[in-house]
């Protein structure tokens, strides 16, 4: 039976990212006193494993839309400035007393139109996905300055804050976030033709077309549900800080949703999108952050501790680089 779920595992490019996982978590409960102890506060959980459940919400939720992308052989490196943007409009809107709803939709709405734009350069215009969203990753942050006046804006809004502050049956909200939105994500791509349609455009572009199939409208709505969660995952930013900040927010969010999808199993060379294996990269990430500053670990050389870590994962999910070992040994038993 366990040697048949780790086939399953293997086959689905999920054992080697929980491998990562479990090591990390490992490392943390030898290493870091009370790391796996949850205490009840007030009637919600509290320890080291629900804040990193919390704070990788946000990483969860862009790796989503991220992993769509990457299996149309795309790449979205303006999500970061996406999120911005959302964060932007909604503390914006609520500032200026507009009720929480209409700015929280005022904002998905502004995030599916930077996934539309998008999605109108690479799928429609031909732009190489690059340098299509390059543009947003850059505009962005203009206009995300624009809308705040260049400025900070705070909000007071207690129903705004508990988007990623408040608790919900003792565990963080922004968790039932997170579940609602990769639900919802994992029956679209699961349970209807969109799924396949998805993986066929990433696998042979030109074959999708010999099938009737439309690849550019696939890849299209790859862009756009990439923005939404963009938006969504800048709305649980600002709202986690109380306030738009339109330089530091979603900074370099980009990266870590691609390595999360890339160490979760999906090839930039498309054609599968493993969702589950995303979500258990972004939580290596986030765990990987959590371990280096429990542990002490100067500022100045986290980044590349993490770099280190990454590029050992990512090494060993490399089948070539597995073959080569294979190889090596096999040569060597021949001359003994």
């Amino acid at each position: 039976m366990l040697k048949r779920l780790l086939e399953n595992m293997k086959e689905k490019k999920l054992l080697w990212p929980s491998v990562a996982l479990l090591s990390i978590c490992l490392i943390n409960f030898f290493s870091i006193p009370n790391f796996f102890t949850i205490v009840v506060k007030d009637g919600h959980l509290f320890g080291s494993v629900i804040d990193i459940l919390n704070r990788s919400s946000v990483l969860i939720i862009m790796s989503i839309g991220m992993t769509l992308v990457i299996a149309t052989r795309g790449i979205d490196i303006s999500v970061g400035a996406v999120a911005a943007v959302s964060g932007a409009v909604a503390c914006t809107m609520i500032d200026a007393g507009q009720p929480l709803f209409a700015a929280i939709a005022a904002a998905l709405m502004v995030s599916m139109l930077c996934g539309i734009w998008n999605g109108l350069l690479v799928a429609k215009l031909g732009i190489q996905c690059m340098v299509g969203t390059l543009i947003l990753m850059i505009v962005g942050r203009g206009i995300a300055m624009l809308i705040t006046g260049g400025q900070i804006v705070t909000v007071t809004s207690e129903a705004y804050s508990y988007l990623a502050n408040g608790f919900l049956f003792g565990l963080p909200f922004s968790l039932f976030i997170t579940a609602f939105v990769t639900i919802v994500i994992l029956f679209f791509v699961r349970k209807t033709a969109y799924g396949l349609f998805l993986e066929a455009a990433g696998t042979n572009p030109s074959a999708t077309k010999f099938a009737g199939i439309n690849a550019s409208n696939i890849i299209f709505i790859a862009y756009v549900i990439s923005g939404v969660t963009a938006g969504i995952s800048g709305l649980l930013i600002s709202s986690n800080i109380k306030a738009a900040d339109s330089i530091h927010a979603g900074h370099w969010k980009e990266l870590d949703a691609i390595l999360a999808t890339v160490i979760g199993g999906t090839s930039m060379l498309g054609g599968r999108a493993y969702i589950g294996g995303t979500i258990i990269g972004a939580l290596f990430i986030q765990s990987i952050t959590t371990t280096i500053y429990a542990m002490g670990v100067p500022p100045e050389i986290t980044l590349i501790v993490k770099a280190v870590v990454i590029i050992i994962v990512t090494l060993m999910q490399s089948d070539e680089l597995r073959m080569m070992f294979s190889r090596l040994r096999k040569s060597e038993r021949l001359t003994i």
